[in-house]
């Protein structure tokens, strides 16, 4: 083993030894700097990250609605909070649609929230307890971010984990999931356009699930990697319509 992994080893197995000497030092610190060294130090040794059940780490549901009792759940709940809300967009949008293919539009919209009833909302993203092709966190509940839309990798290596400590688990609220084919600009605009200028063909509203609603085209990134400029991608246009099946018709 390296002299970094013989540290490392020892830094875990030592580890509230270490916690109760940093907080003496800390007591007397009065440099910034170090007091936030510190601080993080004592902070992320402490944290229980391991524990699941609301009585093992009562510290990480303060502020949380009594019904959640274990951490999995609620980041369960997380997750599917923010594709309900991306429901709610396309939803709205209903109001842009030309009126004679709102009702279509309509229909579209029943089939899509029909699909994410049947996945849960897809909430298994940020659950642990997931097998691991659902899941976009390690067993122990690490996320890292995948990187800007325009790059492969994230290049700050950002990552997190929001079962360790409710500090954590609030600033994961400030990761985004990430639309690269943008949601707002391209996504449900060309749905839109599909279902006013069909001509009898069927719209392919799947490819339109997949986009909107999962990691086919969502990529889980920390506010840094966040890019809010246009991303000038638009959606497949030979996906867009598809051959007629005798079931879920969109005429």
């Amino acid at each position: 083993a390296s002299d970094i992994e013989r540290f490392l080893a020892a830094f875990c197995t030592q580890r509230d030894a270490l916690v109760e000497a940093a907080r003496r030092l800390l007591s007397d610190e009065q440099a910034p700097g170090r007091q936030k060294l510190l601080a993080d130090l004592i902070h992320n040794l402490s944290e229980n990250i391991l524990a699941e059940e609301k009585e093992d780490d009562k510290k990480w549901f303060e502020g949380l609605e009594s019904r959640f009792k274990n951490k999995s759940s609620y980041m369960r709940y997380s997750c599917e909070s923010r594709i309900r809300s991306y429901m709610k967009e396309v939803s709205s949008f209903i109001s842009n649609v030309h009126p004679t293919a709102r009702d279509a539009y309509k229909r579209i919209i029943d089939l899509m929230s029909d699909k994410l009833k049947s996945v849960k909302y897809n909430g298994c993203y940020f659950d642990r307890r997931e097998e691991e092709a659902v899941r976009l966190c390690t067993t122990e509940g690490w996320f890292s971010c995948q990187g800007p839309f325009d790059r492969d990798d994230c290049p700050c290596k950002h990552s997190i984990n929001p079962y360790s400590n409710r500090e954590s688990r609030i600033l994961f609220s400030t990761w985004n999931l990430d639309h690269i084919i943008e949601k707002k600009r391209a996504v449900v605009p060309e749905l839109a356009e599909a279902v006013k200028t069909r001509d009898g063909r069927e719209v392919n509203w799947e490819y339109f699930y997949q986009l909107l609603f999962t990691v086919d085209n969502l990529k889980l990134v920390h506010i840094a990697c966040h890019k809010k400029t246009n991303h000038n991608l638009s959606c497949d246009k030979t996906k867009i319509y598809r051959k007629r099946k005798q079931n879920h018709k969109i005429s």
